[in-house]
C-alpha cells in the first residue's frame, strides 16, 4: 500500500503530465524543477517502469504512464469530490478554484457575482486567469473555462451562464461626420472596421440578421484587435466601426458617445457558457460560482 509521501509522488506525476512540462508544475507547486524532477524519478524507481518521455522541449507520458495518469486522475478526482461533500455538511463549501475566462466575462458576469460569492463562500478561494486565446483548461491545470459556447469542444461539458447575446456595429458620432453612414450591410466594404481576431486565430467575419435577411461580411480595417474593451476604446475615438455585444455598447449608446450603425441589423449570437472536463467531478467550488452567477445575471436580449 502507497504511503502518504508515496501518494504526493503520485500527485505531482499527474500534475507534470496534464500540464505537459515539468517547469509549470514546479510553478504551480511553488517548488524547483528539480524536486519535481526527482519525485516523478522516485516513483519511476519505485514502479519499475518509465512514465514520462523526456526531451528538452517537451514531456509526454509513455504508454504506462498514459494508463497510469488516467487511473490516478480518476481516483484523485472521487477522493476530492469526497472531501467536498464532508466539508459542506460540515459547515459550507471550501477549498481553492481555478478558472480560465474571456476577457469580456470580467465586466458582464464576474464582477457583477463576486461580491455575492464572496459573502456566501467565504472559505472558497477563487483565482481568475484572464486570457482571450482558447486553451486546454484541463491541461493547463484550472477547474473550468469560461468561453462562448459555439467554441467550446464538444469533449467538453458547457453549462450557459447567460442567454443568447446579440452582437451589434457601433461607431462615433464624429466618425458618422466624416464618413457618412453605412445604409445595408454591404456598405461596410467602404468603411473602416476594427476587425475581430478570435481566440482561435481566425478574423471574425461581422454577420446581421433582419427579419429573413442574413449576411456575413468579411469587412475591411487597418485596425485589427481580439480585445473589445480596445475595439470600443477606438470607436469612441472615431477611429472607425466596432462590433461588440450589446450590452457592452449599451452605456456608451445611452450617453450618446456612440450610436448604431446599422440600426435594426443585429446578430444573435451563442451565450457565454463555463466548461469543464466531462472525465472530472464538477468542483463543488465551481457548482456554487456557477449559482452565483445564474442569480445576479443582469444580461438579457
Amino acid at each position: 500500500m502507497f504511503n502518504r509521501n508515496q501518494l504526493s509522488d503520485l500527485t505531482v506525476f499527474l500534475l507534470v503530465v496534464r500540464l505537459k512540462s515539468f517547469r509549470k508544475a514546479a510553478d504551480q507547486l511553488d517548488v524547483t524543477v528539480s524536486a519535481v524532477s526527482h519525485r516523478v524519478k522516485a516513483l519511476e524507481t519505485r514502479l519499475g517502469v518509465r512514465l514520462l518521455n523526456r526531451t528538452s522541449r517537451s514531456v509526454a507520458p509513455t504508454a504506462a504512464g498514459l494508463s497510469l495518469a488516467g487511473r490516478v486522475s480518476a481516483g484523485l478526482d472521487q477522493i476530492a469530490l469526497g472531501l467536498e461533500e464532508v466539508q459542506q455538511q460540515a459547515g459550507g463549501a471550501s477549498g481553492s478554484i481555478r478558472i480560465n475566462v474571456l476577457r469580456d466575462c470580467v465586466p458582464l458576469i464576474l464582477t457583477p457575482a463576486l461580491p455575492r460569492f464572496a459573502e456566501k463562500y467565504p472559505n472558497i478561494e477563487l483565482e481568475v486567469a484572464v486570457d482571450d486565446q482558447f486553451l486546454d483548461v484541463t491541461a493547463e491545470g484550472f477547474d473550468a473555462g469560461i468561453r462562448y459556447a459555439g467554441s467550446i469542444p464538444e469533449d467538453m461539458i458547457a453549462v450557459p451562464l447567460t442567454p443568447p447575446l446579440r452582437w451589434i456595429a457601433v461607431a462615433a458620432p464624429a466618425y458618422f461626420a466624416r464618413h457618412g453612414r453605412p445604409q445595408v450591410p454591404a456598405d461596410l466594404a467602404a468603411h473602416a472596421c476594427i476587425r475581430l481576431r478570435t481566440g482561435r486565430g481566425q478574423l471574425y467575419h461581422w454577420e446581421f440578421e433582419r427579419g429573413e435577411e442574413a449576411h456575413e461580411i468579411d469587412v475591411p480595417g487597418r485596425l485589427i484587435s481580439g480585445a473589445t474593451d480596445l475595439a470600443i476604446g477606438a470607436a469612441l475615438g472615431g477611429v472607425g466601426i466596432a462590433y461588440c455585444l450589446e450590452t457592452i455598447a449599451e452605456p456608451h449608446l445611452a450617453t450618446g458617445r456612440l450610436e448604431r450603425v446599422l440600426p435594426g441589423w443585429s446578430s444573435i449570437g451563442p451565450p457565454l457558457a463555463i466548461y469543464y472536463s466531462s472525465r472530472r467531478q464538477l468542483p463543488a467550488g465551481i457548482q456554487a460560482l456557477i449559482q452565483t452567477i445564474r442569480e445576479v445575471q443582469p444580461i438579457s436580449i
